[in-house]
């Protein structure tokens, strides 16, 4: 493919789909410790085999009710979790999902009094030792390390570009290479983050008709 055409993909890939989930669920994004807890219940709620739509509200629950940090988390009861996760709709998994929240929640305040940036710090910025630090926590698999990572680069700069195995699946879908530094290279030439791109290609390869509608939006 062309570079133009590249270009003209990346372009109409962004107008449709270029949205974070972390922008999505509610959460302003800062290198601060609530933004990054919250971050991290996101990604075990998109972890689960569970249209992402329900997590995100699921997630939105969680917050309205006041857990929006480790220890607030953690202080909720089991059962008021578990509310917050059905009002979301999030029922199939929310009993089980509400031990892992709170179990999570103690392990980040015990480890790294909260503050998820101490995680980042602990690991010296290394995005493997980041990685094999957020699956300690309950939950967090490599799919959600990938979530993780891929939004948190938004502000952690040092783990920039990220884009992990979906959206380079979603990259290779559309014909666009699939190289952390090509796809870098694709946002900057499109005027967007990697974090923007790396969540528009995730939604591609997680639905059939999105790669056609970019296309005959790249080719309009």
């Amino acid at each position: 493919m062309a570079g133009t055409d590249r270009q003209g993909i990346t372009h109409a890939l962004v107008d449709g789909y270029g949205r974070t989930y972390a922008e999505e669920a509610g959460i302003r994004m800062r290198d601060t410790p609530q933004p990054l807890y919250r971050l991290l219940v996101l990604a075990d709620l998109l972890s689960a085999r569970i249209r992402a739509d329900v997590a995100l509200a699921a997630a939105r629950e969680l917050s309205a009710a006041g857990m929006r940090d480790p220890r607030a988390m953690a202080d909720a009861t089991w059962q008021q979790r578990v509310d917050a996760l059905g009002r979301g709709g999030y029922r199939r998994y929310d009993e089980s999902t509400a031990t892992r929240l709170g179990e999570g929640a103690e392990l980040a305040q015990r480890r790294y009094g909260g503050d998820l940036r101490r995680l980042r710090d602990d690991a010296d910025g290394d995005v493997e030792g980041i990685r094999g630090r957020l699956r300690d926590f309950p939950g967090i698999g490599p799919a959600g390390a990938d979530i993780f990572l891929r939004e948190a680069q938004a502000v952690w700069p040092q783990i920039a570009p990220y884009f992990g195995d979906k959206a380079e699946q979603g990259a290779r879908t559309l014909g666009l290479p699939s190289s952390p530094g090509k796809l870098a290279d694709l946002a900057d030439g499109a005027d967007t983050e990697p974090a923007v791109l790396a969540a528009a290609l995730v939604r591609v390869s997680l639905d059939r008709k999105a790669p056609g509608a970019v296309r005959e939006a790249a080719r309009g």
